[in-house]
């Protein structure tokens, strides 16, 4: 079963995908997600993509991770990626089908909140994020229906990893 984040940038999606990762769960990709004609997510695994104060967060959590070297004073600022984790590339050829779709939002101090989001709300905010949707015309329309109507799709806002991935935790046993 997989779990499909989509936000903007300085969301947090990448910051709790490199926790997740960290924490056990499979990495299929930070940044892309490929699906195909079927429904099911292609595993495209790299490395993470941290942004500023999130470099140090999961330094903070896992010292036993290397990142790679920091880029300074890009557009984004400071950019550092965190090494895509093994059994993630030894997985790379097993798809999976996405049964959740979160949007995640970090924002310091918030409470846990995590609600359903409709599937016309869903399929909306994944088109705004998809850079290929209008490319693919009527099979891009007709994949993202499909998508939508297989998944559930949930707001998830936090400040605590922990919680966002105890709430991850209870999503999947809910639904996988």
């Amino acid at each position: 079963m997989g779990i499909l984040f989509s936000a903007v940038s300085g969301s947090g999606k990448s910051t709790l995908a490199a926790e997740m990762a960290l924490s056990g769960w499979r990495l299929l990709s930070d940044e892309l997600a490929l699906i195909d004609t079927t429904g099911r997510l292609q595993p495209c695994p790299r490395p993470v993509s941290l942004k500023n104060n999130a470099i140090d967060v999961i330094r903070r959590r896992h010292p036993e991770v290397v990142l790679g070297p920091l880029a300074r004073d890009t557009h984004k600022g400071t950019i550092g990626h965190v090494p895509t984790p093994a059994p993630a590339v030894a997985q790379g050829a097993e798809q999976v089908v996405p049964r959740l779709i979160v949007f995640p939002k970090w924002r310091a101090g918030a409470s846990l909140n995590i609600e359903p989001v409709s599937q016309g709300q869903a399929a909306m905010r994944l088109i705004d994020q998809s850079f290929n949707y209008s490319i693919l015309g009527a099979a891009g329309f007709a994949r993202m229906a499909n998508l939508v109507a297989a998944a559930e799709a949930w707001d998830l806002e936090y400040s605590s990893l922990d919680e966002a991935r105890d709430a991850l935790s209870d999503l999947v046993a809910q639904y996988g």
